[in-house]
């Protein structure tokens, strides 16, 4: 399992290089679960991580085909590994299809949809509804947020739910992410339950999420997710 970390600016971005992270998330916390940094914020952070390691974009909550489609360009043009697509406010099925088909038409990037464990109180799909849609667009990966900060994503979904969840990402093909408030105890039941990569923000910070990135925390959670025990199966949210 891999350690995502998620930095608002470039020199966030050095901490959590020496940290040891292996993928540098670049998001604006005070924008939300899914807030995406300014353009030449991305750009910046992206030239600071340069091959050192991917590079994910948060770019917030699909709403309009023409738009995401605008945003996931933008992104791959500063040379981005990921992007980061929620559904908040989406509770079509269909028009979710259609808003994730626009945002992975752009080549050279890859496409990740976001379920939240919340989806009821965000007017969002439900987390089954994102991993089928990933499948049939072709995204290379799901991840399983929350869209409400404050309640961690195992207490709002038990571990066996979630488990489920990431066994049917993976055996679709699709990388399978876990963040939303994780920390802990909470890293060693992600790596368990099997997902490829887990994404930390406030665990990783001095002061929570609106705090500052720290090295030594970086540091220690990377080495606790490397001590943690494999996963085994369970059942589909």
């Amino acid at each position: 399992m891999q350690l995502l970390v998620s930095v608002s600016n470039p020199q966030e971005a050095r901490v959590t290089l020496a940290g040891g992270a292996d993928v540098v998330d670049a998001k604006d916390p005070r924008r939300g679960a899914l807030g995406a940094v300014t353009r030449p914020r991305l750009r910046a952070i992206c030239e600071t991580v340069g091959a050192q390691r991917p590079v994910s974009a948060a770019l917030g909550d699909a709403t309009q085909p023409g738009r995401v489609g605008r945003a996931v360009q933008a992104a791959a043009d500063t040379g981005v590994t990921y992007v980061k697509v929620g559904f908040r406010g989406i509770g079509s099925a269909l028009r979710v299809r259609h808003l994730a088909a626009a945002a992975g038409a752009v080549a050279g990037v890859r496409l990740i949809l976001v379920a939240y464990a919340d989806w009821d109180r965000a007017d969002g799909p439900r987390p089954a509804v994102v991993l089928d849609v990933a499948e049939a667009v072709g995204a290379s990966g799901v991840l399983m947020d929350t869209a409400f900060k404050g309640t961690g994503l195992f207490h709002l979904i038990k571990r066996d739910a979630v488990q489920g969840w990431v066994t049917a990402a993976r055996g679709a093909g699709l990388l399978a992410a876990l963040a939303g408030g994780l920390e802990g105890s909470d890293l060693t039941i992600a790596r368990e339950v099997g997902a490829d990569i887990v994404g930390v923000r406030g665990a990783a910070c001095d002061g929570g999420r609106m705090g500052s990135v720290s090295g030594v925390r970086v540091a220690a959670l990377s080495a606790l997710i490397r001590r943690a025990p494999l996963a085994h199966a369970g059942a589909r949210v």
